[in-house]
């Protein structure tokens, strides 16, 4: 193609290679989304969206003992002005910020339906009203003395803060969770108090270490209260590296009930458990008789959590009892702690717990510098003012003269000498002209001259604070310790909710040892559905399918028994028999209760017992032996046994193996020389120059090998030695009679 063929391409085009403009792209979204959206800022705890909704609830001036505005207004004015994103994402944002069992110490007072604890969502902005909260409005204090950077909103119309001042460690404090591009965190609440008390302690410890720390900062403080159940290594561990999983449980009592009956009342569910779905799980285990045990639950709450579980019987130990249900469901849950924060609002770094404590001191040493500084500039002006006020008022009636009767009286009054080579500047000339008549009493001048004395004072404070670092860290303390007396312990909720105890666990019980034992029949169809008819029934008795299915296998158990289901994709799967649906109907999947792939047939069904070995083989003929408590799967995925296309799974009896092939052909070896594997392909157990094997069972070589023939009638072979040989032989033609199914019935 010629140059003159090719289109022209606009200016602002240009070419590169599709995966360099892909990785760059995809970095800088990478990059938006750790630094403004889902990593706090290690300063103030914040992520954007919640400094937005602050700063903009603070510019509607809804103080905290102010009046309540409209959510629908503060989240108006927040993505108008600053946070150009959804409506219902910041307003999702603010009512977290509300929600007392969401955050230790809420920033923001909520008036209406802000959610529950049962996992409700809060009601539509229009409904809902709302205000600073005291710890939200004290993360801005000192912000209008300059003390914190600002910058440009998103259409450089208005200027927003970067941080706020932080006047707590609200990081700590309130926690905080996300997830960026390829990385996460997730900080717990903590008690201000004692992070507080901590803070303190590094102040006058500069190299302290995180050890030290923990004996102020015990460990999570979770808003809903609850038992954290970890030793103090596992403690120190975790707030060294800044990750770490740690275990949080429901607080629970016995309650008498007299007669020596009792029940559990559970107060305190773990944080961030939703308690309708947590009764829930608690009532499915119940009806699906996982929970033997557990007779009811019941919620009785009101504003407090008061969930009542009864045992089914008063001899159960409670201790033993509550174990079993921290297993099974979300009374018992790990949190995984992940310090990871913007350091300086730029660095995402995973931080240990000194470096998170140090990065608050910082800034706020930081803002306590800029705050200073900006103060000095006040009365740095106020001084020149008030200068000049006095110059006037000792030269008070030229000060008149000049101002009646000079055309241009702010030119006179710069000109005029007033004594000693003193002139006046524009500002103070400026501010004379502009001073009312009413000032111009004596008792003004005192007050000027008094104002000027302790304007002076406080400067000669304020430059020795902004020169002695020892004096700044001095302040910051005392900073510190009115924020502590404010919020901390004396305070309203300030006290510690979750308790730290040492990891002791209880032994659950044996539910097994709970199921009442009764004989049931396991009816298993071909098209996979299963169910557990009560009794002994007969095997080959008359059982109703669903259209198009019918009988593939049946066999009797108890409601005691694990069952296991061998597929051949060579895995065994775990059934308990009690948790099997009855047999009134027509049963249920059994690939809903494991997770047997679509493409994988059910070879075998059987009940598990303790000390049996399994003969496994698979079509191409290999096979090894495996004990039965190598076969036993603790999750619905199963246990992969036996690598190849399984065949079958028959219990090891007597002393030989008899196999034969699809080509009719029978091999008889001892077992002896079969392995015994946990996990394999196994070895081969007959030769074949085609097809593959059709079946293999294990017998007593002196009481020779038995079938049924198509009229019912058994027939015998007692004497196997023409078919005896080495194992993986060709063998010999299976005896005349032999099932056409080549199969040993």
């Amino acid at each position: 193609m010629s140059d003159d063929l090719i289109p022209d391409q606009p200016e602002n085009l240009s070419a590169e290679p599709l995966s360099r403009a892909i990785g760059e792209r995809y970095l800088t979204y990478a990059l938006s989304t750790i630094m403004n959206r889902a990593l706090p800022d290690a300063r103030d705890g914040l992520k954007p969206v919640h400094r937005r909704i602050l700063y903009a609830m603070r510019e509607l001036r809804l103080a905290p003992n102010g009046p309540f505005r409209k959510s629908a207004k503060i989240s108006g004015d927040v993505m108008g002005n600053y946070h150009p994103h959804g409506d219902a994402a910041i307003y999702d944002a603010m009512a977290r910020l509300a929600q007392d069992f969401a955050m230790r110490y809420p920033l923001v007072n909520g008036q209406g339906n802000f959610g529950n604890i049962d996992g409700d969502s809060p009601a539509a902005s229009r409904y809902t009203e709302a205000r600073l909260a005291s710890p939200g409005d004290a993360l801005m204090e000192g912000l209008a003395e300059d003390s914190v950077e600002f910058r440009p909103n998103y259409d450089g119309t208005l200027t927003e803060p970067v941080v706020l001042p932080a006047a707590f460690p609200n990081l700590l404090c309130n926690g905080s969770s996300g997830i960026a591009v390829g990385m996460a965190t997730n900080i717990p609440p903590h008690n201000l108090h004692e992070v507080i008390d901590a803070c303190l302690h590094l102040i006058k410890t500069p190299d302290a270490r995180d050890d030290t720390l923990l004996n102020f900062v015990q460990g999570p403080d979770f808003p809903t209260g609850g038992v954290l159940v970890e030793d103090a290594e596992t403690l120190r561990e975790v707030y060294r590296t800044g990750r770490g999983s740690l275990r949080l449980r429901a607080r629970w009592m016995q309650e008498d009930l007299g007669r020596g009956t009792w029940q559990i009342v559970v107060t305190e569910i773990p944080y961030q458990v939703q308690k309708s779905k947590l009764i829930e799980r608690l009532a499915e285990l119940i009806q699906l008789k996982k929970m033997p045990i557990l007779a009811d639950v019941r919620d009785e709450s009101a504003e407090d959590v008061r969930i009542v579980l009864e045992p089914k019987t008063r001899g159960v130990d409670p201790g033993q009892m509550m174990a079993a249900l921290f297993k099974a469901s979300d009374l018992e849950i790990r949190f995984g702690m992940n310090m990871n924060v913007l350091i300086d609002g730029r660095v995402p770094k995973v931080c240990s717990l000194k470096e998170v404590l140090r990065a608050f001191l910082d800034h706020r040493r930081d803002v306590l510098l800029r705050r200073s500084n900006f103060r000095l500039g006040k009365i740095a002006a106020r001084l020149e003012v008030l200068e000049g006020y006095i110059i006037a008022f000792l030269n008070l009636d030229r000060v008149i003269e000049i101002i009646r009767n000079d055309d241009d009286p702010k030119a006179g009054l710069l000109a005029e000498d007033w004594g000693g080579g003193v002139f006046l500047t524009e500002v103070q000339a400026e501010a004379i002209l502009n001073m009312r008549l009413r000032a111009l009493r004596r008792l003004e001048e005192m007050e000027l001259r008094a104002e000027r004395d302790s304007l002076l004072d406080e400067q000669q404070g304020l430059s020795a604070l902004v020169a002695d670092e020892g004096l700044q860290w001095g302040r910051i303390t005392e900073e510190l310790r009115e924020t502590r007396s404010q919020f901390g312990k004396s305070a309203d909720g300030g006290m510690r909710r979750t308790e730290i105890t040492a990891s002791v666990d209880e032994q659950p019980l044996d539910m097994d040892a709970m199921i009442e034992r009764e004989p049931v029949t396991v009816i298993l169809s071909k098209m996979g559905w299963i169910r557990a008819m009560k009794g002994h029934q007969p095997l080959d008795g008359e059982v109703k399918f669903r259209d198009g299915d019918g009988p593939f296998m049946a066999l009797h158990a108890e409601t005691t028994d694990k069952l296991m289901l061998y597929g051949s994709n060579g895995r065994f799967y775990t059934l308990s028999a009690n948790d099997l649906p009855g047999g009134r109907g027509l049963g249920e999947p059994v690939r809903l209760m494991v997770d047997l792939p679509n493409d994988a047939a059910i070879v075998d069904l059987f009940p598990w017992r303790d000390g049996v070995r399994y003969l496994l083989a698979s079509k191409a003929g290999d096979g090894f032996v495996v004990n039965a408590a190598d076969i036993l799967a603790q999750t619905k995925s199963g246990k992969q046994v036996l690598n190849g296309d399984a065949l079958l799974c028959r219990p090891v009896e007597g002393d030989h193996v008899a196999t034969v092939g699809e080509n009719r052909k029978m091999l008889v070896f001892p077992l002896t020389e079969l392995p015994e594997m946990a996990r394999g392909k196994g070895v081969r157990l007959q030769k074949f120059k085609d097809g593959g094997l059709s079946d293999a069972i294990c017998l007593t070589l002196t009481e020779g090998l038995r079938w049924q023939e198509s009229g019912g009638r058994t027939r015998t072979e007692p004497d196997l030695s023409e078919w005896l040989g080495k194992r993986a032989s060709a063998g010999r033609m299976a005896p005349r009679g032999f099932p056409r199914d080549n199969k040993f019935n």
